[in-house]
C-alpha cells in the first residue's frame, strides 16, 4: 500500500463511499492517515450516574436491569426504554426508532454509555440520550461527517491501514525529536486515531501541533534567509538631517518611536534588504517614523514607493507627506487608480494603492518600498513587488528595502509566528497628549439619551461616525433572514437622516461606492460639510479626521476587539474628550465579556491578547495568511508552543537545511500545499 493509493481501491470503500470521503477532502491513503479526529469519546473513565447534571455529555457504566418497546401514542415512532444502574443510582436511557437494538440489549449486561442527559417528557426524571456504546473502555475518535458517511465507517478503515502501514513518515531529524520530547510521527499518528489512553493523546495532540508551527516558521525564515543572499542598497545616515526634520515636527518623538526610527535606519545601513514590520497601535505615530525611513532612502538619492490598501488611505498618506517632506525639497507623487500617472514614475516619494504594483509602472531607482496595514497585501504580493520592480531597474544588483506597518497590533509572540519573514519594530506608546477615549455600552433603553449627546457634541461643533456591519439589509444570507438585528448602513442613514437628525447633515459611506464617490464623501467630512457619517468597516483603517469626537458602532458583537479598537481609534485625533458608544443586539456572556474589555482598556496590544483568548487569530489580523489559518492541531494562542517551534526552526536554518534532506523535501511539499499568500 502507498500513501498515493487512490481511497476507492482499500477494502470496503469503492466508488460510491470514495465520493462521499472525497467530499471531506479525503482522496488518498495520505489524506486519510492525516484526516484528524474532532473530538475522541473516553469509555475509560466512566462517571457515576449520581453524578450526573442535566444537558451534560456523559459516559456511564450501567447494568441493564430492564428494557421495553413502546410506541409513541400516536404510534409513528417507537421507543426503547432501559433502566441503567450502578452502585450510586439509577437512570432511564430512551432510543427512539432504533428497534435493532433489542437484539444487542439484555437485561444483566453491563454498557459503556455515552449520551446526554435531560428530563423526561413530565420533567420530573432524568433520562439519558444515547449516542453510542461501547463494551470495552476504549476511546474512539470521532470525525467531521457528511451525509452517508459515520465515523463508525472512517474507523472501519482505518484500523488495517494504521494495523500494517510501514513506511516511515518521520522528517524531524532525531536530536530535535529527543530535545522537544516529542513522539516519532508514525506513533503520533496512530495515538491520535486510536490512543492508549489519555496521556498518549495529548503526547500525540503536542507532536503534531508542533509540526504546523514548526513548519510554518521554517517556510518562513527559509524566506528570509533566501533573502538576506541578495544585496540591499546600503545607506548613508545622515543623523544631522535627521534630527532637523524631528525638531521641526509639532510634536516630540516618543522614545518608542525614537526606538523603533533607529531599527529601521541601522537596517538601511547595511547592504542586505531590510525586511521588517513596524507595529504601533492606533495613533502611537508610525507614519512619522516610516517618514524619516523615507527621508533616508530619498537624501541617498534613491526613490521610495509607498502602498495603503485603499484610496482614502493613499490620499490621507499623500497629503500628509506632503507636508511633512515638501518643505524639504522632496517631490511627492499620487498613484491610484483613479489618479493614473505617467508609467515611468520620477517622483522622489510615489504613494498609493495596488496601482503602483503593476507591471507597466516603472520606477527606475526604487530603493525602499513601505506598505501600510501590510496583512492587506500578504507574503506573495509582497515579494511580487519587490521581484517586478527590481526586474525593471536598470541596475539590478540589489533588492529594495522593505518596511511594512500594521495599526493592529499582535503579541509579539505570534506577530513572530504569522509575519515570521519580517524582523519586528514595535511602538508600544502613545504621544503624552493624547486623551482617553471614553467608552461605554449602551443599553437599548439609553439609545434617546446618547442620540441627544450626539446631538450637543454636534451643536458644539464636532462630528460623529457611525459604523454598521452591513450596506443594506438584502447582504444577509438565507441562515440570516431571521437575523433582523444586524445593522445596515443604508437603513440607519435613512432613520437617522429622516427621523433622528433631520436638522443635520448626515453621509453615507460604504464599499461598492466608486473611488471618486468616497473621495467626495471623505473631502466633504473632512471639511465640515457633513455632520454624520454612517458607513461600514470601510473606514477602519486610517481615516484621520481631527474634529470628530464621537464613534457610535452599531452590532458592536459583531466586530473583534481588534476591528473595534480600530474603529474607536478614528476619534480622539484633536484636542477635544471623545466618546466610543457600543450598542449590541447580543446578550451572550461571551459578547459581553468582549464589549466590556474594550470599556477598561485604551491599550490595543491587551486587546489583542483578549481577543486571541476568546475569539482566535483571525479576529485579531483580519485576513490571516493561507497556511496558517486552517491549523487543525496548534493554536496560536499556545504561545510557549509557538516560542518552541520557531527556535527549532532558527537552529534548523542555521544549520543549514542541506543537511536535513527530508526536512527539506517536507519543505517543499508545505510549500506547494500551503501557497502563501
Amino acid at each position: 500500500m502507498e500513501l498515493e493509493t487512490k481511497i476507492q481501491f482499500l477494502s470496503g470503500v469503492g466508488p460510491k463511499m470514495a465520493e462521499k470521503l472525497e467530499r471531506l477532502g479525503i482522496k488518498t491513503v495520505r489524506d486519510l492517515l492525516f484526516y484528524w479526529p474532532r473530538d475522541w469519546q473516553d469509555f475509560s473513565h466512566p462517571r457515576k450516574i449520581s453524578s450526573l447534571r442535566i444537558d451534560e455529555k456523559v459516559i456511564i457504566k450501567g447494568k441493564i436491569t430492564s428494557i421495553e418497546a413502546i410506541r409513541s401514542p400516536k404510534r409513528w415512532m417507537s421507543i426503547i426504554n432501559a433502566n441503567l444502574t450502578d452502585e450510586t443510582g439509577e437512570i432511564k436511557a430512551v432510543w427512539f426508532n432504533q428497534n435493532y437494538l433489542l437484539n444487542t440489549l439484555h437485561e444483566e449486561d453491563e454498557w459503556l454509555v455515552a449520551g446526554r442527559v435531560g428530563w423526561d417528557f413530565k420533567g420530573k426524571q432524568k433520562t439519558l440520550s444515547p449516542f453510542s456504546l461501547e463494551k470495552e473502555p476504549v476511546i474512539l475518535p470521532i470525525y467531521p461527517e457528511t451525509e452517508g458517511l459515520t465515523s463508525k465507517f472512517i474507523r472501519k478503515i482505518l484500523l488495517p491501514i494504521l494495523a500494517r502501514f510501514n513506511e516511515d513518515l518521520e522528517f524531524l531529524p532525531a536530536d530535535l525529536l529527543k530535545s522537544e520530547k516529542l513522539l516519532n510521527l508514525k506513533e503520533a499518528i496512530i495515538n491520535t486515531h486510536f490512543p492508549e489512553d489519555m496521556q498518549k493523546l495529548q503526547y500525540a495532540k503536542e507532536r503534531l501541533a508542533f509540526n504546523e508551527l514548526f513548519m510554518i516558521a521554517l517556510r518562513f525564515l527559509s524566506i528570509k534567509k533566501e533573502l538576506q543572499q541578495n544585496n540591499g542598497p546600503k545607506m548613508i545616515v545622515d543623523e544631522g538631517l535627521l534630527k532637523n526634520f524631528a525638531g521641526q515636527l509639532p510634536f516630540m518623538l516618543t522614545n518608542a518611536q525614537r526606538k523603533s526610527a533607529w531599527e529601521i535606519i541601522q537596517d538601511l545601513a547595511r547592504p542586505i534588504p531590510m525586511n521588517r514590520l513596524l507595529e504601533g497601535d492606533v495613533g502611537s505615530g508610525k507614519t512619522v517614523v516610516a517618514a524619516m525611513a523615507a527621508l533616508v532612502a530619498i537624501n541617498n538619492k534613491y526613490q521610495v514607493a509607498w502602498l495603503a490598501p485603499t484610496e482614502i488611505l493613499a490620499n490621507q498618506h499623500f497629503q500628509n507627506m506632503q507636508k511633512l517632506l515638501s518643505p524639504s525639497g522632496i517631490k511627492v507623487g499620487l498613484l491610484t487608480g483613479a489618479n493614473k500617472q505617467a508609467d515611468l514614475i520620477r517622483d522622489d516619494l510615489i504613494i498609493g494603492t495596488h496601482a503602483v504594483i503593476q507591471k507597466n509602472v516603472e520606477i527606475p531607482n526604487l530603493g525602499l518600498i513601505i506598505i501600510d496595514e501590510q496583512h492587506r497585501f500578504g507574503v506573495k504580493q509582497r515579494a511580487h513587488l519587490r521581484s517586478e520592480k527590481l526586474n525593471q531597474k536598470n541596475d539590478k544588483s540589489f533588492v529594495p528595502h522593505l518596511l511594512s506597518m500594521t495599526a493592529t497590533p499582535i503579541p509579539r509572540t505570534l506577530a513572530l509566528a504569522l509575519y515570521g519573514d519580517l524582523d519586528l519594530s514595535i511602538i508600544d506608546e502613545l504621544p503624552k497628549n493624547r486623551q482617553k477615549i471614553i467608552t461605554e455600552i449602551i443599553e437599548p433603553n439609553d439609545r434617546t439619551k446618547t442620540y441627544d449627546f450626539i446631538r450637543n457634541e454636534i451643536k458644539a461643533g464636532r462630528q460623529a461616525f457611525v459604523i454598521c456591519p452591513l450596506i443594506e439589509q438584502s447582504e444577509s444570507s438565507m441562515i440570516n433572514l431571521f437575523d433582523s438585528d444586524k445593522k445596515s448602513a443604508a437603513m440607519e442613514y435613512e432613520k437617522l437622516s429622516q427621523k433622528i437628525f433631520p436638522e443635520l447633515k448626515i453621509g453615507l459611506m460604504h464599499g461598492k461606492l466608486k473611488s471618486k464617490e468616497k473621495d467626495d464623501i471623505m473631502t466633504k467630512f473632512a471639511n465640515g460639510e457633513i455632520d454624520i457619517l454612517v458607513s461600514t468597516a470601510v473606514v477602519e483603517v486610517g481615516i484621520d479626521i481631527a474634529n470628530a469626537s464621537v464613534m457610535m458602532i452599531e452590532s458592536a458583537e459583531r466586530f473583534g476587539l481588534a476591528q473595534l479598537h480600530q474603529f474607536r481609534g478614528r476619534v480622539g485625533r484633536g484636542a477635544n474628550q471623545s466618546y466610543c458608544f457600543l450598542f449590541s443586539e447580543s446578550d451572550s456572556q461571551k459578547s459581553r465579556e468582549r464589549l466590556r474589555a474594550m470599556t477598561e482598556s485604551n491599550n490595543g496590544f491587551e486587546l489583542a491578547q483578549k481577543d486571541l483568548e476568546l475569539r482566535g487569530p483571525g479576529e485579531i489580523i483580519g485576513l490571516v495568511q493561507s497556511g496558517v489559518e486552517d491549523l487543525k492541531m496548534a493554536s496560536l494562542a499556545d504561545t510557549i508552543n509557538l516560542s518552541r517551534a520557531r527556535l527549532a526552526a532558527e537552529k534548523i536554518i542555521e544549520e543549514g537545511l542541506d543537511n536535513y534532506p527530508k526536512l527539506r523535501v517536507k519543505l517543499k511539499e508545505f510549500e506547494l500545499s500551503k501557497h502563501l499568500e
